[in-house]
């Protein structure tokens, strides 16, 4: 293994708090992350060189160790001309983005989406993807020191609008938007007041998909906005549709992705940071430093 990144899916797997739980009790840890090919078995009919850039795709347990061996249907090749980051961190959060934008509402160019969360990978990736495919995009982040500067840089990616959840507390919020379609799908990864944001920034019909839960407060609506808007509320968990044997369609969207990195429409912030600064990473990952970007080990 090469480089890996530290998910909070990975920290909730470990805290024991995950549905979906590692087998003891020979556990370890990491979802995701970029190898190189050592050596291969004498049965190995994949394409497969030594050197060769690999990722457990679907994405599977024990990433974090500097080496793995393991069936070579588990493995796929990608392009080793992006930075190791990238390929390490393809799977979990721009695949998320991408299923997401393609699964529940069609979108036309033109159209537009909302989310909170902006600032996430997630949120980054949404900007850049929905952009590459004519999507606007209105963005909800936090009131915090340095709310400014967070809005600079996420227009710099793309977005048509970003907003903080306070400018957002007002009765007629739509007039905000100018010149820009309602949108017809939000993306929920907060709960509590950002979602409520979202529902109120729905055209009628419209759709809130839920993937995440920042705050740890419950999706709340009100009784009117499914009866007089008709608004729909789905959820959408990545590794239920990676077990639904969509590993071919997830490789392709893989390359797909990559694709987009080496040709300089996708970009997110990382750190990447040494194998012997783990503990370092760790606290920084479970946020006892403030807000950081995602921390990538490198083996």
């Amino acid at each position: 293994m090469m480089a890996a990144p530290i998910n909070p899916s990975d920290i909730n797997r470990i805290e024991g708090v995950y549905p979906v739980r590692p087998p003891l009790p020979a556990a370890v840890g990491g979802y995701e992350g970029v190898g190189q090919v050592h050596a291969l078995g004498p049965a190995v009919t994949a394409r497969l060189s030594p050197g060769d850039w690999v990722i457990p795709s679907p994405p599977s347990f024990g990433t974090w160790q500097t080496y793995i061996t393991k069936h070579e249907n588990v493995w796929h090749k990608v392009r080793s001309d992006v930075p190791m980051e990238y390929a390490a961190t393809i799977t979990v959060n721009p695949l998320t983005a991408l299923r997401m934008l393609q699964d529940f509402v069609k979108l036309n160019p033109g159209d537009a989406i909302v989310q909170n969360g902006a600032t996430s990978i997630v949120g980054q990736c949404v900007i850049q993807l929905a952009k590459v495919h004519g999507i606007h995009t209105i963005n909800i982040i936090r009131d915090r020191p340095g709310s400014e500067e967070a809005k600079n840089k996420l227009k710099q990616l793309g977005a048509d609008e970003v907003f903080t959840e306070t400018q957002l507390d007002m009765k007629n919020v739509k007039s905000l938007l100018g010149a820009l379609p309602e949108p017809a799908l939000g993306f929920n990864c907060v709960g509590g007041n950002a979602a409520s944001l979202i529902l109120k920034l729905l055209k009628q019909g419209g759709t809130m998909v839920t993937y995440g839960g920042m705050s740890k407060r419950p999706v709340t609506v009100p009784t009117s906005y499914f009866i007089f808007k008709d608004l729909s509320l789905r959820g959408f968990w990545l590794q239920k549709w990676l077990n639904s044997d969509k590993t071919e369609d997830c490789r392709r969207m893989i390359d797909y992705l990559l694709g987009l990195v080496h040709e300089g429409k996708l970009k997110y912030e990382m750190e990447s940071i040494s194998f012997g600064e783990f503990s370092l990473a760790l606290e920084k990952a479970l946020g006892k430093h403030g807000s950081q970007p995602k921390q990538v080990i490198k083996f």
